[in-house]
């Protein structure tokens, strides 16, 4: 036995005390059978453990995918448990192909469209909602409110009558999983779970609902949308389950690759994700990505390579099949407790402190949050998204031209920050502090003309574009006006500090006032001196 092998061996007993717990309790969170998240976990430890790149991720049902999913079968018009276990497994198929495709075409990083604001405030309001909708599990409530301030208004209207037995166990387990997570090598949601099976008999006598039966028959499903289900509905959803489980499953794996000093592969843990996704969809499973709890619990738990996920579903395949029976008398408040404990670590306040700090991105930050608890799960996540991005590209549409003047011999800082610096005589040179594209190209060049008015005396204008590392058609066009303008006032224009991508493209477009050897000014100084460096 070698010395990686064993502290695998010894993380992946650890963990599946952890995960097999988890998976039963995330299947009702999704709304669905329990043996769902069993089998989901299976594929997830499996195929990402044969076609995966991090050593410590392991891949397994998450709380915001789970949650997601329950969302987008009720919305999809889930109402029976048959109906929603075959949109289940339609949307999570959907999901593992989307990924595929997504590693085919090598878009590893799209995990970026999610603004790390966006993804705080996201997964702090989901787990919110998580919270309060496992309440009614907590207390054995009977409840008809899907939206999150609704849910919570019937709950307090009908404390009267939660039942006092069943709260008592949740809380207790609750209180057993925060005072063992001190202890990083104990599973403590195997020792709450074990203890409630223990107690099982005594709670169910005093009205303690418990699982109930688990059946792991493997069957495919079937793959004809239910009536009234239209198929690009499943696209999107699936779209949306993509996003937020690969943020979540990069995010983990990120975090890891970095502590270690490894390399990460974002394309192949896209395929692995693919696989495992379309393998759970299969046999029924829910979505499946790599959690931060789960990886930093296998982590803590000393394993040196993948097969620590290899081994913990081998451990959970011995213990499903051992003691299928007893995991069958899991008190459902035990499994509510579960999923608080899990989302509970994304309840804290301190993760917002910097972005007030700094005065930046608050404002996505709590509509993110809000808008979770307002709007809803999916819709939640896509309004923050959008909100990301109009405030981005709301703020490259509002150029800043800058005027540059001489400090020292070579150097040209920005005249309104450095008071310092000196004109050129008989020159402007400017710098748009902002990539040059379609949606601000005209505005920010029409800045340039202004100050060209104001300048009479200037006959050569120097444009440092270093922060534009390409030109789209609209900004070729609206630089070709600019170039015509100043031609008829004879004014030279000069480009600077081109980027390789946007050098080549003006090249190939070959404007009459700038011909391919007028696009090699290495810096501002150069163009300033009209030297040229020759490719």
């Amino acid at each position: 036995m070698t010395r990686t092998t064993m502290p695998d061996i010894l993380a992946g007993l650890s963990i599946a005390g952890l995960l097999l717990p988890e998976a039963v309790a995330y299947s009702g969170l999704a709304g669905l059978p329990p043996q769902a998240g069993v089998v989901a976990l299976f594929a997830g430890l499996v195929c990402y453990g044969l076609i995966g790149s991090s050593r410590f991720a392991i891949v397994s049902a998450t709380s915001s995918s789970a949650a997601v999913l329950a969302s987008a079968t009720a919305a999809l018009g889930g109402g029976t448990m048959a109906e929603r276990v075959a949109l289940a497994s339609l949307l999570v198929i959907g999901t593992g192909l989307a990924f595929t495709l997504c590693a085919a075409l090598r878009l590893g990083a799209i995990s970026n469209l999610i603004a790390r604001p966006v993804l705080r405030g996201y997964t702090f309001g989901l787990a919110l909602v998580i919270v309060v909708k496992q309440w009614p599990h907590l207390v054995n409530l009977p409840t008809h409110s899907g939206d999150f301030f609704a849910l919570v208004v019937e709950l307090l209207r009908g404390y009267r009558a939660w039942q006092l037995p069943s709260l008592a166990c949740g809380l207790v387990a609750l209180a057993g999983l925060f005072v063992l997570e001190r202890a990083p090598r104990v599973p403590g949601a195997l020792v709450v779970i074990v203890a409630s099976i223990i107690a099982a008999p005594l709670l169910a006598a005093h009205g303690v609902v418990l699982t109930g039966p688990i059946h792991l028959t493997l069957a495919l499903p079937g793959f004809a949308l239910p009536s009234g289900t239209h198929a690009l509905g499943l696209v999107e959803f699936s779209l949306a389950v993509v996003f937020i489980l690969y943020a979540e499953s990069y995010g983990s794996i990120r975090t890891f690759a970095l502590k270690y000093d490894e390399s990460v592969q974002p394309n192949r843990d896209l395929l692995a994700l693919g696989v495992a996704n379309i393998v759970g969809g299969l046999l029924q499973g829910t979505p499946v990505g790599a959690g931060y709890s789960a990886t930093s619990a296998n982590e803590a738990a000393g394993a040196r390579s993948r097969h620590a996920g290899l081994i913990a579903a081998a451990v959970v395949l011995v213990l499903v099949l051992a003691f299928l029976g007893w995991i069958e008398r899991i008190p459902e408040p035990a499994l509510a407790a579960i999923v608080i404990h899990a989302v509970s670590k994304s309840l804290r306040i301190a993760v917002f402190r910097n972005y007030f700090e700094w005065r930046r991105d608050r404002l996505v930050a709590v509509v993110a949050v809000l808008g979770v608890m307002v709007l809803g799960v999916l819709n939640g996540i896509l309004v923050a998204i959008a909100l990301s991005l109009v405030l981005l590209l709301r703020s490259l549409a509002r150029p800043t031209l800058s005027i540059l003047g001489r400090v020292g011999e070579h150097d040209y800082l920005n005249m309104e920050r450095f008071p310092a610096a000196t004109a050129v005589a008989g020159m402007l040179v400017v710098r748009p502090e902002e990539p040059l594209f379609f949606a601000n190209a005209e505005p920010l060049l029409t800045q340039v003309r202004e100050q060209v008015l104001a300048a009479p005396t200037a006959k050569v204008v120097v444009l440092s574009l270093e922060e534009s590392p390409d030109l789209d058609s609209t900004s070729i066009e609206a630089l070709g006006e600019l170039c015509d303008w100043l031609s008829r006032r004879a004014v030279e224009l000069r480009l600077a500090r081109l980027k390789d991508s946007a050098r080549d493209t003006l090249a190939r477009v070959n404007l009459k006032q700038l011909p391919r050897d007028a696009l090699h000014y290495a810096s501002v100084d150069d163009a300033v001196r009209g030297h040229r460096i020759t490719p």
